[in-house]
């Protein structure tokens, strides 16, 4: 291991020092000029009128939201008691033996890679289902719950805030439905190592069905899209933005402050991410619980010390959810501000977080399915709440913000909308934003790896090679100017939604027969309960 961190940072040091000495503006420059065309593309809006424009792929993906939300028969509001009841394992028997070996359940188990009987009585699978819902949330809180939610209010005003609210919760039937396909069509290896996502339900599941060519189009489109979004605004992003907050709060005026936090950084990645799902999923179920509430408990302290003013609060986000004064657009440009930061906030009908929800342990693919609607609800609904709220009470006045102007630096204005009921909380807050930096990355690097394997092949050289390169981007993005390789960067996280979307629509009918299955699952259970049966478990 020692070895392995000298190698990478002989490499590192010298190119990384050349990148700060040469021109970073002419790198970026030229990558620009070959890559805006692309950017462009996918980040196009079509123009409904003068005063505004929609991204297609934000249509894209509210639109496959609101299909699953009504198809599902708004699984994301009828599954959320389950949701906390799967977490919290109740149900932890059943998905590990299978409700027919425990409660006679006559349901058969017709899928060939979840089969009913294995060799150690035990469902495939490396994690556990909150292990694998804190791996995805670690993914998607972040740099976009602290500084995208000040920006978007900052266009769009407090309405933007009920927008972003309605997209969480239309999000959370998009994070169900590709999350059960991402465990149902799974590669398992021989030691247990489970390989999943989108690259495997669009090539399996689009193959059952007749479509094998297209499917199998999709999923490389789509491992070639997660490998660059994993280098870019999975990786150098969040160490760009770590860097920089650590840099300003200390002040620190040594030219090579960034290359050095982006060593450190880079080794305490490699730790975790060398040791697979497994080390990242331990790693995460500590750290995301820990920072979210952190985070949660100062806005909580904000809003108590301010409580008299939370209901003025919700007034101005729903007046002006619905009218618009004084903003751009007017009530659709309110909209799409609020519903373009929730859906980019919870990367629900991304993908991404399929490939992390799919090394759950677990017999019934739903199962998984529902526990991943609550990440949209953590991520959207619930933080990125809380942070419009303390920035609407503590900006009643307008006293550090004009809505409707739009700003660039979101964390210094959460900062400072933080600073003014809990000095110095600043501090904390860089730390937080490191922390997000770090979770985030993290998990991007099993998503960008599980893409890699997929299109070069499984093996430790290929695993290394892949690695080696997460890490130098990660210093990478800790020390240079990134304004186009960023652009480009994010451009690939949501051009994964074109395959993924496409492959999940058409996949609807089978994601419905794994729900019904699971649920039939369950009713088992708590009939035989019920009627007095023994648990199984307790004979084991």
């Amino acid at each position: 291991m020692r070895k392995y961190f000298l190698f990478v940072l002989t490499l590192i040091t010298p190119i990384l020092t050349f990148a700060q000495q040469t021109t970073s503006e002419k790198i970026d420059a030229t990558f620009k000029n070959y890559t805006s065309w692309f950017v462009d593309g996918i980040f196009y809006e079509i123009p409904f009128s003068e005063t505004f424009q929609i991204p297609w792929v934000l249509i894209v993906l509210v639109g496959g939201a609101i299909y699953f939300t009504i198809y599902f028969k708004f699984i994301n509001f009828t599954g959320f008691k389950t949701a906390i009841k799967v977490v919290q394992g109740q149900y932890e028997d059943i998905e590990k033996h299978g409700a027919d070996t425990l409660y006679g359940d006559s349901t058969p188990n017709e899928d060939e890679n979840i089969i009913e009987t294995l060799r150690d009585d035990s469902a495939d699978g490396e994690v556990s289902h909150f292990q694998a819902l804190t791996a995805a949330l670690s993914a998607t809180v972040g740099l976009g719950n602290i500084a995208g939610v000040a920006v978007a209010l900052s266009i769009g005003g407090p309405g933007a805030t009920f927008w972003m609210i309605v997209a969480g919760f239309l999000g959370m039937a998009s994070k169900f439905a590709e999350c059960t396909l991402g465990v149902k069509y799974r590669d398992v290896g021989s030691d247990g190592t489970v390989y999943g996502g989108p690259m495997y339900y669009l090539k399996k599941g689009l193959g059952e069905k007749g479509f094998s060519g297209l499917g199998k189009v999709l999923a490389v489109v789509f491992a070639i899209f997660v490998i660059g979004g994993s280098f870019g605004g999975g990786n150098m992003f969040q160490a760009n933005q770590a860097a920089a907050q650590f840099v300003k709060l200390f002040d620190i005026q040594n030219p090579n402050g960034g290359l050095y936090f982006g060593l450190v950084m880079a080794v305490l990645v490699a730790v975790v991410i060398i040791g697979g799902i497994k080390r990242i999923a331990s790693v995460t179920e500590k750290i995301v619980p820990f920072m979210a509430g952190i985070y949660v408990l100062a806005a909580l302290i904000i809003l108590g010390v301010n409580y008299k003013h939370i209901g003025d609060a919700f007034g101005l986000i729903f007046e002006g959810a619905f009218s618009g004064l004084g903003i751009a657009g007017g009530l659709v440009g309110v909209m799409i501000q609020g519903v373009r930061r929730g859906a980019f906030s919870n990367e629900a009908g991304v993908g991404s977080a399929a490939i992390a929800h799919s090394a759950v342990r677990t017999k019934y693919p739903a199962s998984e399915g529902i526990v991943a609607l609550l990440e949209p609800f953590v991520d959207t609904v619930v933080i990125c709440t809380m942070t419009a709220l303390v920035i609407i009470i503590t900006n009643y006045d307008g006293q550090f913000m004009e809505y409707g102007v739009p700003i660039k630096e979101g964390v210094e204005l959460t900062a400072t909308a933080f600073d003014t009921v809990i000095p110095h909380f600043s501090i904390l807050l860089t730390v937080a934003v490191i922390l997000f930096a770090f979770s985030t990355m993290i998990s991007w690097s099993y998503y960008g790896m599980q893409g890699w394997v997929y299109l070069f092949g499984k093996g430790k050289v290929s695993d290394l090679l892949y690695k080696f390169l997460f890490l130098l981007f990660v210093v990478v993005g800790a020390s240079i100017s990134l304004g186009a390789v960023i652009d480009f960067s994010d451009a690939m996280i949501f051009a994964m939604v074109v395959p993924n979307i496409i492959g999940v629509v058409m996949l609807t009918p089978i994601i419905r027969r794994e729900l019904n299955k699971y649920m039939n699952a369950i009713n088992k259970k708590e009939d035989a309960l019920e009627e007095g049966a023994t648990d199984f478990t307790e004979h084991m």
